[in-house]
């Protein structure tokens, strides 16, 4: 199968060159994910006789082939911490005319699209007319669209109602309809971009058009069930770019080809960039270092586990209790340790896999 890694090893030293540090850092370790440069353990077959060599993950949060332990936790930890309530996903898209000062000051722009984006909702959710009490939100920042544009948003996964200022009541939203109006909300986010904008120094790096009263601040809203199934499309991306090596269908001639879903038509598309293009388009997603692109405001903060309980507490008190089906174990901790029981050999498919022991790195050779 065709893997991003193909890609990136076809890439001439001149074009390397060209390329930010962070960014040749991410090229770098996928081309080497899971190859003896990262070394690994090493097996041998009780049928066949024929070693097997299990390479390590690079562990670069970009990178299409690592985290899939690391995504199933995270998932299974966001699940437990879900309240008993139904939930809503609200997506706040920066407007195109922001794109480029994000572009250029990625950590401070990503900030406060999540920051004002929770703080949007959590202010018009205080108000009595709408609820009057405090939600737990999930905030995750999305940088493309499914061609790999860029497309700064974050999508927030909030609750329905919220815990009262007193702790004593759970409180649902006055309109049955909808959480809060995302009419009001796009402009109470519009107001806090501006002023988070213009606190960092950055206001003259947008046009002035973007703050008018006719400009629509695209904020969307819909009913998300009990929030399970918005985790699991979220945690998908939690710790990578939305490109997986399923999606590459060719590479040839410098051009490469991957397909996508168009999000007006439902139907599947292909694409083919040069060489150069695909990989400057994947590497705008790539995050600051250290940024943190998951989130947690209200009830779901880490501060507010006292609140969060006891709001908890009183929503399965108001409704049936729910039966919990044993589910299935934690995977291991750490992807490059041994697997504890022996793994069927890929080659003969008879035997099983023993494990020999370590294979160290390889050194990296001089020019």
């Amino acid at each position: 199968m065709l893997e991003l890694a193909d890609i990136v090893r076809a890439i001439s030293p001149e074009e390397r060159a060209r390329f930010a540090p962070s960014e040749e850092q991410v090229l770098r370790d996928i081309e080497q994910c899971r190859t003896d440069a990262r070394g690994g353990h090493l097996y041998k077959c009780d049928h066949c006789g024929k070693d097997h060599y299990s390479y390590h993950s690079c562990g670069n949060r970009h990178c299409p082939k690592c985290h899939g332990q690391q995504t199933a936790r995270w998932l299974a930890e966001q699940q437990a911490r879900l309240l008993p309530c139904a939930y809503y996903l609200v997506t706040f898209t920066l407007p195109a005319q922001l794109r480029q000062a994000a572009r250029t000051h990625r950590k401070v722009v990503y900030g406060l699209l999540l920051e004002c984006a929770a703080a949007s909702l959590k202010k018009l959710i205080a108000d009595p007319q709408w609820l009057g009490g405090q939600p737990a939100i999930l905030a995750v920042l999305h940088t493309w669209t499914r061609a790999l544009l860029y497309h700064p948003h974050a999508h927030l996964l909030v609750t329905a109602g919220g815990l009262s200022k007193d702790g004593q009541q759970w409180l649902e939203p006055k309109n049955p309809q909808f959480l809060v109006p995302v009419h009001a909300l796009s402009k109470v986010f519009r107001a806090k971009v501006r002023d988070a904008l213009a606190r960092a120094g950055l206001s003259s790096r947008v046009p002035a058009s973007v703050w008018s009263q006719h400009k629509k601040w695209v904020v969307h809203a819909q009913p998300a069930g009990r929030g399970e199934k918005v985790l699991e499309y979220l945690a998908r991306y939690v710790f990578r770019i939305a490109l997986t090596n399923s999606r590459l269908e060719q590479f040839q001639n410098g051009q490469v080809t991957f397909r996508y879903r168009d999000n007006h038509t439902q139907q599947i598309q292909r694409l083919t960039l040069p060489q150069r293009q695909f990989l400057a388009r994947f590497l705008q997603h790539v995050l600051p270092k250290g940024f943190a692109k998951v989130r947690h405001y209200g009830l779901a903060a880490g501060a507010s586990e006292t609140r969060r309980e006891q709001a908890r507490a009183l929503l399965r008190a108001s409704s049936p209790p729910e039966i919990t089906l044993p589910g299935n174990a934690c995977p291991a901790s750490e992807e490059t340790d041994p697997p504890a029981l022996p793994k069927p050999c890929p080659y003969c498919r008879l035997g099983r896999l023993l494990y020999l022991g370590t294979v160290r790195p390889r050194k990296k050779i001089p020019p």
